[in-house]
């Protein structure tokens, strides 16, 4: 198994990336090659550094930076020999096995849809988040990949989410649940009313009906869906949660688990390729934790699932 990190990607670069691989691979029960994606020689200087061998990882040089300001396709375009551009074109070569990066997000996305394509009928690939509530979890998608969708492609948000949490998080049947405004069937917007009828008639797909803004900490459902720009300001909040009561609940452990380094970042769903995206404050936690997501994917065989859902 080979993991592709992005080490020219983030605020803290090349320390955070560096770090979070160099722990993962000091791990008794780490068992992938990590890819390190980025301008050689600094890889090398600060792998020594941090008194690890350059020897333990395989370094692929791409000099060039897409910065986060730049225009996301463009530079895909622009910067061939980006750690971005070199990492997404190695998975569509199937030279890695997934790519990890917490650099440039638009251009992630725009990357992966250009350069690898979408699996079979997708017809928009959905990034979504882990949600912890005590020892469970939900997934929440979309999170910001789709603000203006279709109700077909909350459907189609609602298969890929399942299919996840079945593959990867092992939850046998998992719940879904639209995100509105109500819980009756005729609340909310004409997108979110055309997705519920869409829902409740779709085979293979365990719809509970509407979920609203506080069903999410109750675990109410598996799989929450909702378009890109609602579950967008639901990440953001429920991030912040853990700066707003950790000075508040020093000693409490629970607190943790909205720490979003911990969560392993978010999986870009339904692109043909293992593409993991992290936020840009990420430290050395976060990869660390996004490099164990991205061998979780690997190892579920989550992509072979997809094409064989989405084969028509």
């Amino acid at each position: 198994m080979r993991i592709g990190l992005d080490v020219m990607g983030g605020d803290h670069y090349p320390h955070a990336p560096l770090a979070g691989a160099v722990a993962y691979s000091r791990r008794t029960d780490s068992d992938a090659v990590l890819v390190l994606i980025g301008d050689a020689e600094i890889i090398h200087t600060e792998l020594v550094r941090m008194d690890a061998s350059p020897s333990d990882f395989v370094i692929v040089s791409a000099p060039e930076i897409i910065s986060m300001d730049e225009h996301p396709s463009k530079a895909v375009v622009s910067k061939p020999h980006s750690s971005i551009s070199v990492g997404i074109r190695m998975l569509r070569e199937k030279q890695i096995d997934a790519f990890v990066s917490a650099g440039n997000t638009g251009a992630m996305m725009a990357g992966s849809v250009l350069m690898l394509g979408c699996i079979g009928s997708v017809q928009r690939p959905t990034v979504g988040t882990i949600i912890p509530i005590g020892d469970k979890t939900s997934f929440l998608c979309d999170v910001g990949a789709n603000t203006d969708c279709k109700p077909d492609h909350l459907v189609q948000f609602a298969q890929l989410g399942s299919m996840f949490m079945r593959e990867v998080m092992q939850v046998s049947n998992p719940r879904v649940a639209l995100l509105n405004i109500g819980e009756e069937k005729k609340k909310g917007s004409n997108l979110v009313q055309q997705a519920y009828e869409l829902l409740e008639k779709q085979p293979g797909i365990n719809f509970i009906g509407n979920a609203q803004g506080w069903d999410l900490l109750r675990h109410s459902a598996d799989v929450y869906v909702g378009d890109g720009f609602a579950g967008n300001l639901l990440l953001k909040f429920s991030e912040s949660l853990y700066d707003f009561l950790k000075p508040m609940l020093p000693d409490e452990p629970e607190i943790e688990k909205f720490n979003f380094e911990t969560i392993g970042g978010l999986p870009f769903l339904g692109v043909s390729g293992n593409v993991v995206i992290g936020h840009g404050i990420s430290g050395p936690t976060a990869f660390d934790n996004m490099i164990h997501r991205a061998v979780d994917l690997c190892r579920s065989r989550l992509l072979d699932t997809f094409a064989r859902a989405f084969s028509a």
